[in-house]
């Protein structure tokens, strides 16, 4: 009995292992919002890091939480670091590409309560109606990553977060003076 449950366990297992090893190994999860104000003043909250907490979905889920800022503030090489509770983690960002008015790219590392690191994009186009920003993360799925793709859409998850980011972005950039 006991050599029929083990061979069982070890099927499903085996299973399991080729289910998640056709799992997509790379991920991207994007959302674009119009926002009613010019390129370089939604750049502007996108390029510097401490102004991130006025707009980023995930500052306000630990008012606790710790940040650090690092090297030019609006320039390649700043950092922001964030340490909180378990809905938040810790991690760190660093701006590897800045085109005023037209794109920041961002290294994205997660590093509690799992290590993984995603580029982020903010891509800034000219609308008819002002400023379209598309918000767009991309990264490797590993064992890990492709284990959790069968219970988490990842699109669903991170996608409706970039959607309230934009939406307060959208609002902030509104409100300023122009």
């Amino acid at each position: 009995m006991l050599k029929k449950v083990l061979l069982a366990v070890a099927a499903l297992l085996a299973v399991l292992a080729v289910v998640i090893a056709t799992r997509p190994g790379q991920f991207r999860v994007e959302r674009s919002a119009v926002v009613a104000a010019p390129p370089e003043r939604v750049y502007a909250r996108i390029a510097d890091l401490h102004a991130w907490e006025g707009w980023s979905p995930w500052a306000k889920l630990d008012p606790k939480m710790k940040t650090t800022y690092g090297g030019p503030d609006g320039q390649v090489g700043a950092t922001y670091h964030w340490l909180g509770d378990d809905k938040v983690g810790e991690g760190r960002m660093t701006l590897t590409e800045l085109l005023p008015f037209r794109r920041v790219t961002v290294r994205l590392e997660f590093l509690k309560p799992f290590a993984a690191t995603n580029q982020t994009v903010f891509e800034l186009a000219p609308d008819a109606a002002g400023t379209r920003v598309t918000w767009s993360m991309s990264g490797e799925n590993g064992a890990l990553g492709k284990l959790f793709t069968l219970f988490m859409d990842m699109d669903k998850t991170v996608g409706g977060d970039f959607e309230k980011g934009l939406a307060a972005l959208k609002a902030q950039a509104e409100a300023a003076a122009p």
